[in-house]
């Protein structure tokens, strides 16, 4: 069951990779609204977590099926709409259970899908100790007001949780630059950028290892604060845009 699983995994990271690297192309477009780019990462994290979509010329598999031979239809059911799979890999003879092309490739995914289970629960589990030491180094924190904090162990300011989200700034900001900072803050509160980040954390630790969700995580943090600069900026209005930069 687990190699089952592996399988399927590996297969979407594949699909994941080739769609991030759309997105990566796309958002080298100044056009493009910045949080329309923000936006676009939704394509590779559906397909980093879902190995299927619907069939059809215009759907993601089928275009990316147009570019490379390794991504095939293999599922088709009589009576209900029709699917589609990515099998980047084809090293199987069928699936539902999957039956290895051989004996060897059998063995591989049975092993891999050790190493991998180890390393991604490993991975995940080190992120969340470092939130839970990261959480306990700023229980002393200041409360200044509202959702807002004051701590001299941060070096920039940041949003810490969820669904109770703190706005926690270091101890250097000044009272001048407060109201820019709040602003981007704010707005990371209003799109519950923090859940999304988990997500993203948690995917690249389930991908660990395709380098490519290593580097789409990259991005993906990167587009996030410009497409919150974006809307921050449209809040504040353009005349304040020279202040908003210099106090970021």
């Amino acid at each position: 069951m687990l190699a089952e699983v592996f399988y399927w995994i590996v297969n979407m990271s594949i699909l994941a990779g080739f769609t991030g690297l759309i997105v990566a192309m796309l958002r080298k477009i100044p056009r493009i609204p910045r949080f329309a780019v923000y936006l676009l990462w939704l394509l590779p994290l559906i397909r980093f977590w879902i190995p299927f979509g619907p069939v059809s010329q215009w759907s993601l598999l089928g275009l990316i099926s147009r570019f490379t031979t390794r991504t095939v239809m293999i599922w088709n059911e009589p009576g209900v709409p029709e699917f589609s799979m990515s099998n980047s890999i084809q090293a199987a003879d069928s699936y539902f259970p999957i039956v290895y092309k051989s004996d060897t490739l059998e063995d591989v995914f049975a092993v891999g899908s050790v190493i991998w289970v180890v390393i991604a629960a490993a991975a995940i589990l080190t992120s969340i100790f470092l939130y839970a030491v990261t959480k306990r180094e700023l229980r002393d924190a200041r409360h200044l007001r509202g959702n807002i904090w004051q701590s001299g162990k941060i070096t920039a300011p940041a949003v810490y949780g969820i669904f109770r989200a703190k706005i926690i700034i270091p101890d250097f900001v000044t009272e001048q630059d407060l109201p820019y900072i709040l602003a981007h803050e704010k707005v990371h509160i209003r799109r519950r950028d923090n859940l999304w980040r988990v997500i993203a954390i948690i995917t690249a630790c389930v991908h660990w290892f395709n380098p490519l969700s290593w580097i789409f995580l990259k991005w993906f943090f990167t587009d996030m604060e410009l497409a919150c600069d974006s809307k921050a900026l449209r809040v504040l209005g353009e005349d304040r845009a020279k202040a908003y930069a210099s106090a970021l």
